[in-house]
């Protein structure tokens, strides 16, 4: 039976002795699994049935919005950029006297890089660590529990600015040179964007610990980032995984429409493939904090940043993008939207292709963002298993050096080509497949067993065409797992300009005409060695071919798909594909389809569709998306399966159940409660309505109150 949501703060309080009188568990109060991220005061138009309000900014204004939220009985938690924000104090000297106008991100012709009016993407010097704590420490004393510092992104076409200049000649003992020059420019200046961000958060993760233990109060850290599959897309550079190592205590996955349209190729055609990127997207940001146990987030978004699409598209796009958050089994932590007024107060044109006036947000979509945030907070299930998917224990290689190589002289492919060349046909297929980030070799070694951290795949894809390994022990730590009994794919050509790059493996004794040739030597096979070689306990199988040019072909997704079959093969693993990826988390099936069919049995409610209604033994269809809760599995007593807002006071006596629902003001309330009989009567704030019975569920709709409706169901 899904879990009871706690309501308001003090209704919690009241009622928790009153519920666990009656034998009801409460679940986890205290635990974090839902938030949503708000620039603006509460409002009864935008309470979201969340547990966690992420008040954006650290301005002098940001107590007031704390105490706001938190007057309604949520956590708080506050969020700013680290890359930009409303910091023209600090650009124009107020706050320590000296302008920092040089510290905004330049391209070669002069030109700032700006976000809004005299916003500008920052190149961070080390003032600007000094300068966010003072307002970090505002926030938290005004009672924040949590810090987010979101979006830590320097711009591959930036690298032009003065304080750049002069941190190059700091970091390198060299003198600066156009990034654009050289690949190796490009390269050096990469990894400096990259310290340059982990140094500023460094220092203000490092402020937040020390005032917290000073204040007796834990304060956590975290960084919402987009994913390093999306970062490396767009051209830009953060220092993903290194965070980990400076006092991060977790992510927040910025995986959303706007980053999981963005088109890439498959099969020799370029188009937006929004449910198999996002499905990518999310599962490197896993990837990220597995090795730590660091905590993650999956951010969704009922609609984007850019205004300009219909409601028809988000919906569609954000069931996409929400079907494949659901679709990685350990992460049951969510922030479920960012901005509610824009969501729930924005508006846009009603259908694709309609230029009419722009209307609000259906009622039927405020309604379904509402069920299945309820739905998001009860996905912490001990149950879990895959009803349909390909073979599992199978990933993709990918390092942070992949944002490196993405701008000037021989930048690699710029649709990411090399990584969704190996990667988009295992999705397209069916097959779980996991992006596995190198850095995570070497943390794991440092931390557990060497090894451990690889210990869950059986077969690994690896190309180092747009990407290189940052040391010589994420090589050696994948020549371990080989041995062990790994099958390793390569497919590289040796093509990649950036193999010349002055780095790790031609320097400081190394004489490699590429990382490629270190990692063989580490396994004991021929530098030149094309085919299939036994190694250890483990095969490796190398094709000498470009993974951007398979992305390209139209066969080249069949070659990949070979290849896996021949690696799972060589070490006992049956290979499958399969036409759906279906996920049972308890009560719960997330299903998406990537282009096959399949059915399920049973009796489910979708969640999904208009009036959630129970559908029997469905069908998964190619390009279905589904979020169902399967009656045979939420228990054998009358109970609530479905809500459209925040579930309290929920009480079952003899042939009643009640419950009062608090949702969001001028939205349609919804109820759907498993019944051994059709009722006799229901009830909404003590006036009788008609309920709709179908198939043992009874449906019953209402307007919201942010108070909530009291409703009262009897058979």
């Amino acid at each position: 039976m899904p879990r009871i949501i706690a309501g308001m703060m003090m209704r919690r309080l009241v009622m928790a002795a009153v519920i666990a009188a009656a034998g009801v568990a409460l679940g986890a109060q205290s635990e974090e699994r839902t938030c949503f991220q708000v620039g603006e005061p509460y409002s009864p138009k935008f309470q979201v049935a969340a547990d966690v309000a992420i008040v954006y900014g650290i301005d002098a204004g940001v107590a007031d919005r704390i105490r706001s939220w938190k007057e309604k009985g949520y956590r708080v938690h506050v969020m700013t950029g680290v890359a930009w924000g409303n910091y023209a104090d600090y650009v124009k000297g107020q706050f320590d006297g000296k302008e920092h106008y040089d510290e905004a991100q330049t391209e070669s012709n002069g030109n700032k890089i700006g976000h809004g009016h005299e916003v500008w993407y920052m190149s961070p010097g080390k003032d600007y660590g000094s300068y966010l704590c003072v307002g970090v420490k505002r926030a938290i004393d005004a009672g924040a529990e949590a810090i987010h510092l979101e979006e830590p992104e320097y711009w591959v076409r930036a690298g032009w600015s003065e304080n750049f200049k002069r941190e190059w000649k700091e970091y390198y003992g060299e003198d600066w040179v156009a990034p654009d020059s050289s690949p190796e420019a490009q390269w050096r200046a990469s990894k400096l964007k990259y310290m340059l961000y982990r140094r500023a958060l460094g220092q203000v993760f490092e402020f937040v610990h020390n005032y917290s233990k000073q204040i007796g109060r834990e304060v956590r850290c975290y960084v919402p980032t987009h994913s390093l599959i999306n970062y490396a897309s767009w051209g830009i550079v953060s220092p993903e995984s290194s965070l980990i190592d400076v006092g991060c205590d977790g992510y927040i996955a910025q995986v959303w429409t706007g980053t999981a349209r963005t088109p890439n190729f498959y099969d020799g055609v370029k188009k937006e493939r929004t449910f198999e990127t996002a499905f990518l997207e999310y599962g490197a940001m896993q990837n990220l904090v597995r090795a730590s146990g660091r905590r993650v987030w999956y951010l969704n978004d009922p609609i984007e940043d850019n205004p300009n699409h219909s409601w028809e598209d988000y919906r569609r796009n954000w069931e996409s993008t929400l079907v494949a958050s659901l679709l990685c089994p350990e992460v049951w932590r969510y922030e479920v939207m960012p901005w509610p007024n824009r969501v729930f107060l924005g508006r846009h044109q009603a259908q694709d292709g309609d230029n009419k006036e722009r209307v609000g947000i259906p009622a039927e979509y405020a309604t379904e963002l509402q069920t299945v945030i309820r739905a998001m907070e009860d996905l912490k299930q001990e149950d879990v298993k895959w009803e349909a998917a390909g073979t599992p224990g199978v990933g993709v290689l990918v390092s942070d050096t992949m944002m490196f190589q993405r701008f000037g002289p021989r930048a690699s492919d710029g649709d990411l080509s090399s990584f969704y060349g190996l990667a988009m046909p295992l999705v397209k297929a069916g097959v779980p497949v996991e992006p596995v980030q190198m850095e995570s070799i070497v943390h794991s070694a440092s931390t557990e067993k060497a090894g451990d951290f690889l210990g869950r795949y059986r077969v690994l894809l690896l190309t180092y065409e747009g990407q290189k390994p940052p040391s010589a022990e994420v090589n050696e730590g994948i020549a371990r797992w080989v041995k062990a009994g790994g099958s390793l794919v390569v497919v590289d050509d040796d093509s990649d300009a950036y193999n010349g790059i002055r780095e790790w493996w031609n320097t400081g004794g190394m004489k490699y005409a590429g990382p490629r040739e270190h990692l063989f030597e580490a396994m004991g096979i021929p530098k030149d060695f094309v085919g299939v070689q036994k190694v250890g306990s483990g095969w490796v199988i190398r094709e000498n071919e470009s993974p951007a040019r398979l992305a390209h072909d139209r066969d080249g997704a069949a070659k990949v798909l070979n290849w896996c079959r021949s690696a799972a093969k060589e070490v006992g693993l049956a290979w499958k594909q399969a036409g759906a990826l279906v996920l049972r988390r308890g009560p719960y099936v997330v299903a998406g389809g990537v282009g096959g069919t399949v059915r399920l049995t049973g009796k489910y409610v979708d969640l999904f569709a208009e009036g959630q209604p129970v559908e029997v033994d469905p069908v998964i269809d190619g390009h279905g998306r589904r979020l169902l809760v399967d009656l045979a599995r939420v228990g054998d007593k009358p109970c609530i399966v479905a809500a459209a807002g925040k579930v309290t006071q929920q009480k079952l006596e003899g042939r009643q159940l009640t419950a009062t629902i608090e949702g969001i003001e001028g939205t349609q309330g919804a109820l759907r409660v498993l019944l051994p009989s059709k009722p006799t009567s229901v009830t909404v704030d003590g006036k009788s309505v008609e309920p709709k019975w179908d198939n043992g569920v009874a449906g019953v709709t209402f307007e919201s109150q942010p108070n909530g409706c009291d409703v009262e169901v009897k058979w």
